[in-house]
C-alpha cells in the first residue's frame, strides 16, 4: 500500500502551506525530496522507517502541494535559507525542536542549509547524491554541463524555460528523469501520478525554475560567506550516493564533504542511478539503519 498508515495533510508555516505526509512514532525524522518530485519518493523508505521514528515528509516550497510565492527579481523567496527555515518551523509546528535529516536531491540541499543555519535543530544528517552547489559551479566543466545541462537551462530568465516545459510537461519529465536510461514503469504508479499532476501545474515549473535560479545567485552569495566564516555542519553526516550516476563518477564526494563538515563524515555508493531512494529502497535502508539514532 502507498504510504501505509501515513497521513497526508496540510500545515502553515510563516510564509504559506506545506502539504506533507507523516506517520510512525519514535524520535522525529525530516526526509526531503528532490526534483522533479514531490514528497512521494520516499514511498518505499518512509513507512519502514516509521517502524521505529515519526517520519515527515513534506513537499519543498515551489515544489507539489506546498507554497509557491511570488518570484521578485533576486529570487530571495526560493533561497535554500528560506526553504530551510520552512521546515524548521513545519517541525516546530508538529511539535519537534531537534530532529534528524535524510535528504535527496534539491532536498538535500535545503538540508546543507539547514544545518548550517539551525544547527541546534539537526542531530544527524544524511544526504544523498549531491555534493554542495558551490562545489558544482566552481568545479563545472563540460562533463557537468552536459549531464546537468539542466542547472543553467532552468536558471535562463522567466519565461524561456517555463514556456518550453509548459508546452508538454509530461514530455519533459520523462525526458529529464530519464537521463538514466529508464523505462517509463520506473517510478510505481502512485508516485508517478503525483510528479505528473504537479509536473503540469505552470505554478510548479516557475517555482522549480525559481529554485534553480536562486541556486545560481543569491544561494551562492550564502554559501561563500558561509565558507569564509568557516560555518560547517556540526553533526554527524551520512553520504550516499547513486553507483551508476554522475556524483561518484565525477567527484570524490567524501574528500568533499569533509570540507564542509566539522563532525564524522561517512558514506559509500548504493547500487543504483540518481534515484536512490526509488531504485535501492533496501541498500538506503540499510545504511540509514546504521546511522540515523533511533532513540530510546
Amino acid at each position: 500500500m502507498f504510504f501505509d498508515g501515513f497521513t497526508l495533510t496540510n500545515v502553515r508555516v510563516r510564509d504559506g502551506i506545506m502539504r506533507l505526509r507523516h506517520g510512525g512514532s519514535g524520535p522525529p525524522l525530516l526526509l526531503l525530496h528532490g526534483n522533479p518530485q514531490t514528497h512521494a519518493m520516499w514511498h518505499k523508505v518512509a513507512p519502514i522507517l516509521a517502524r521505529r521514528f515519526t517520519v515527515v515528509c513534506p513537499d519543498l516550497r515551489g515544489y507539489g502541494g506546498s507554497h509557491k510565492p511570488p518570484a521578485p527579481p533576486d529570487h530571495a523567496p526560493y533561497a535554500k535559507r528560506e526553504m530551510a527555515r520552512d521546515m524548521v518551523e513545519l517541525m516546530a509546528e508538529l511539535g519537534f525542536s531537534r530532529f534528524q535529516v535524510v535528504a535527496h536531491d534539491r532536498g538535500a540541499r535545503v538540508a546543507h542549509r539547514l544545518a548550517l543555519d539551525h544547527p541546534q535543530a539537526v542531530q544527524r544528517l544524511a544526504l544523498l547524491d549531491i555534493i554542495p552547489t558551490i562545489e558544482h559551479f566552481e568545479r563545472a566543466d563540460m562533463a557537468f554541463g552536459l549531464g546537468y545541462y539542466h542547472w543553467f537551462w532552468f536558471a535562463q530568465p522567466h519565461p524561456f524555460p517555463e514556456t518550453l516545459i509548459s508546452k508538454s510537461p509530461d514530455d519533459w519529465f520523462f525526458a529529464h528523469t530519464a537521463r538514466e536510461p529508464k523505462g517509463r514503469d520506473f517510478f510505481s504508479p502512485e508516485a508517478l501520478a503525483d510528479y505528473l499532476e504537479h509536473a503540469r501545474n505552470p505554478e510548479m515549473i516557475r517555482g522549480m525554475c525559481e529554485d534553480y535560479r536562486a541556486a545560481a545567485g543569491i544561494d551562492l552569495v550564502h554559501d561563500r560567506a558561509s565558507r569564509e566564516a568557516g560555518t560547517k555542519i556540526a553533526c554527524p553526516l551520512l553520504v550516499l550516493w547513486g553507483g551508476k550516476g554522475k556524483i561518484g563518477a565525477w567527484y570524490d564526494a567524501i574528500a568533499i564533504w569533509r570540507q564542509y563538515a566539522s563532525g564524522a563524515v561517512t558514506g559509500h555508493a548504493v547500487p543504483s542511478g540518481h534515484y536512490l531512494a526509488e531504485e535501492a529502497p533496501e541498500a538506503v535502508l540499510s545504511a540509514l539503519d546504521g546511522f540515523l539514532e533511533p532513540g530510546n
